[in-house]
């Protein structure tokens, strides 16, 4: 058996290059594009119940992101929260309301997709952990015959060239890249299966399909969101840097003093209690995070990261970026020097 090598965010750096780029601010664009919908930053916050309600997708709105409603609660309820994030970002003026919602592929998903769009939902988001499923295909190809052409239909996850081709061809516009690399998942120790995200953003950028690439799982911080740019994405979804912010709707807890947010993968066993009513397989953690304040400060520094990453490679823009990014594998010693390894005793 041949074992093909899979790199991680840690395993690469991006080689600094000539650059002539004065202000970082002025001369850089890290806007990127979901169909028809121009994103003046490229983060999506995740459709999980601990970070997209409301109050974040209409704060992503108003910064020019885009927040996905999840789908773990009533139908109602959801199509509620899609107005009222509407309405709080109405005076915005995209080609479309920049409120997306997320369905699942089973029971009333079609129903619920429908009601979404009638509420103004922007993208659907078909979200399940292994894309590359027949009841993805069966619900993607029954999305596209009943909500026609012109709804945008995101799909996910897979994390491989086959699974992007595959979703393509059934019908997503866009496709969530990554399997197991999010913080509160815990698909990889379960199961023994998943590919660093990085290498699967690698591969899927191969694929001749016109469709949005999404790096999704195991962003950590700005450079990882240079580095999966670089790599081929055309967005990144967050979650864990995004749930610990004011506008996430995880409960806040008291430790030791301090504020923190719950922050829960969805398969954990607390998450999956409280929508499903049962507990199946175990794929997910449940934790807390420290409260880091208001999300429009937390972009905001993850976009000026971006930005210094583009200069650094000389690059005005993503799409420049990634026809010109440069890739040196590190070894586990360059991985400890790339981190900030002062000896503060001393």
């Amino acid at each position: 058996m041949k074992i093909k090598l899979a790199l991680s965010f840690d395993d690469v750096l991006l080689v600094p290059q000539y650059s002539n780029i004065e202000s970082r601010v002025d001369d850089t664009s890290v806007a990127g594009f979901l169909g028809n919908l121009e994103l003046r930053v490229p983060i999506v916050a995740s459709p999980m119940d601990t970070v997209t309600g409301v109050s974040m997708a209409a704060a992503m709105a108003r910064m020019g992101g885009l927040g996905i409603i999840h789908r773990y609660t009533r139908l109602e309820e959801q199509v509620a929260m899609v107005r009222l994030g509407i309405s709080r970002a109405a005076q915005l003026k995209f080609p479309e309301p920049a409120v997306a919602a997320a369905v699942g592929v089973t029971g009333d998903f079609a129903e619920r997709a429908q009601s979404l769009c009638d509420a103004g939902a922007a993208v659907i988001c078909v979200d399940v952990a292994h894309g590359h499923h027949e009841l993805v295909r069966r619900a993607l190809e029954e999305l596209r015959t009943s909500l026609g052409d012109g709804v945008h239909l995101m799909a996910g996850n897979v994390a491989t060239l086959e699974g992007f081709n595959a979703l393509a061809d059934w019908g997503a516009n866009s496709i969530r890249v990554g399997i197991g690399g999010g913080s509160a998942c815990s698909t990889r120790i379960c199961t023994g299966t998943g590919v660093p995200t990085l290498q699967s953003v690698l591969d899927c950028a191969r694929s001749d399909r016109d469709v949005t690439l999404i790096a999704d799982g195991g962003i950590r911080s700005s450079g990882d969101i240079v580095k999966a740019l670089a790599a081929g994405a055309d967005l990144v979804m967050l979650g864990r840097l995004l749930a610990a912010t004011s506008q996430a709707p995880g409960s806040i807890v008291r430790i030791g003093g301090q504020r923190h947010k719950t922050y829960r993968g969805m398969a954990s066993a607390e998450a999956q209690a409280e929508w499903r009513g049962r507990v199946s397989s175990l794929e997910g953690v449940s934790s807390t995070v420290p409260l880091s304040g208001d999300v429009e400060d937390v972009v905001g520094e993850l976009v000026r990261g971006i930005r210094s990453g583009l200069s650094y490679s000389g690059c005005r823009s993503i799409p420049e970026l990634q026809a010109r990014a440069k890739f040196v594998r590190q070894t586990s010693a360059g991985a400890v020097e790339s981190t900030a390894h002062i000896n503060l005793s001393t």
